[in-house]
């Protein structure tokens, strides 16, 4: 059996009895689906859920989406015909917009893009936005990231161009830190005959809202954290921000008992050197990466985007796509969480020497066939790292 076959039969029984979470309206939205060894096929319309249940056991798709927009005729073959009436707000964060992911296990991946999306969620759809629980719907992706579906009525006939601006202020895009971090006379002293102007560096306290207290309280924990680290540690750490040795030590003499206590304060004095490292990676840290750089077109701005259906399985991973109460971001754990298969005993071929934390176990597997459990099998097979037997 080769892979696409077997993996083909698992998904198949799978979706037998799979109980899926339809999305919103769906009789509005556009289906569309990738067969195994095939391309997508799209401009399909679903109008009930024993048609989703037929579509999905007889196509047996390798992924399945819907769209975030609501049309007037959603099977219609050309955009044009298909009369939009409006998109859900869709977020998408996955672990290649994370710096350093190509150098992260799978499992190190999935951890720190959780940490992006959790700020996404609390810091800014919930926070600053505001957005009311019951319209903010989270899912895990199935494979390398997670999703944010707001369906507030407010957000459904926003533009293209509109919706940009959401991205542009999560991504910390065309914030004056000037006008955040500002310059204040302090007083003056007299040298001589000369009298001369001081200056003290303010930032906002850490309890405003927004991001004039969102930088403040980077700055103030990038502070700690730096104050609690030995010197050669603090060196590294500020290697890791581009930051020379020398210009590093700088910024560590600066960094007394005294100073790091009139930065919680809010004064960073008249230290330009810690202004110019504070700000920059207070940005950074604040802001959630969205995409891969900055000329990519985020999900968020494309009000026809496709988007994956909740209790589908993901093609690459046969890992499921789940929607997680708001409450239960935290301790979600995707290589536990998503799982969709059995224990059952699998023979598989292992390529090479593989070592993979799933299903609340670890395995070590070494190349040649083996038995593992049919979740681990499916995971193996689709992510090309096994083949069936």
């Amino acid at each position: 059996m080769n892979p696409a076959e077997f993996l083909s039969q698992k998904f198949y029984e799978y979706y037998r009895s799979a109980r899926i979470t339809l999305p919103e309206r769906f009789p509005r939205r556009e289906w569309a689906y990738i067969p195994f060894g095939g391309t997508m096929a799209r401009h399909i319309g679903l109008y009930s859920s024993g048609q989703v249940h037929e579509f999905l056991v007889r196509r047996v798709p390798q992924h399945v989406y819907h769209s975030a927009a609501y049309y007037q005729n959603p099977a219609a073959p050309t955009m044009a015909e298909k009369g939009w009436m409006g998109a859900d707000l869709i977020f998408d964060l996955d672990s290649d917009h994370i710096s350093g992911a190509e150098k992260m296990s799978y499992e190190e991946q999935l951890d720190n893009v959780k940490k992006e999306f959790a700020k996404l969620v609390e810091e800014f759809l919930l926070g600053d936005f505001g957005f009311d629980p019951r319209h903010v719907s989270i899912n895990f992706s199935g494979g390398r990231g997670y999703h944010a579906h707001i369906s507030d009525p407010r957000m459904l006939a926003l533009s293209s161009e509109e919706r940009r601006e959401i991205v542009d202020y999560i991504t910390g895009v065309g914030i004056n830190l000037d006008l955040i971090i500002k310059e204040e006379s302090a007083g003056a002293r007299r040298y001589g005959a000369e009298r001369y102007a001081i200056k003290s560096l303010r930032m906002p306290k850490p309890d405003e809202p927004g991001w004039r207290g969102r930088i403040s309280r980077s700055i103030i924990a990038m502070a700690e954290e730096l104050a609690s680290m030995e010197k050669e540690q603090a060196v590294k750490r500020l290697a890791q921000a581009g930051i020379g040795k020398k210009p590093a030590e700088k910024i560590l003499s600066e960094l007394t008992p005294e100073r790091l206590e009139r930065i919680k304060e809010g004064n960073l004095d008249q230290s330009r050197a810690l202004k110019s490292f504070f700000t920059k990676e207070a940005l950074g840290s604040s802001a959630v990466t969205l995409t891969k750089g900055t000329t990519d077109e985020p999900v968020t701005s494309d009000v026809k985007r496709l988007i994956r259906l909740s209790d589908s399985l993901h093609g690459k991973t046969g890992l499921r796509v789940v929607q997680i109460p708001l409450d239960d971001l935290k301790n979600f754990d995707p290589l536990r969480d998503a799982v969709a298969f059995s224990a059952e005993p699998v023979k598989i071929k292992i390529k090479k020497p593989t070592k993979i934390k799933l299903g609340g176990e670890k395995f070590a597997l070494v190349e040649g066939e083996t038995e593992v459990p049919e979740f681990v099998a499916v995971f193996l097979v689709a992510r090309g790292a096994a083949e069936p037997l």
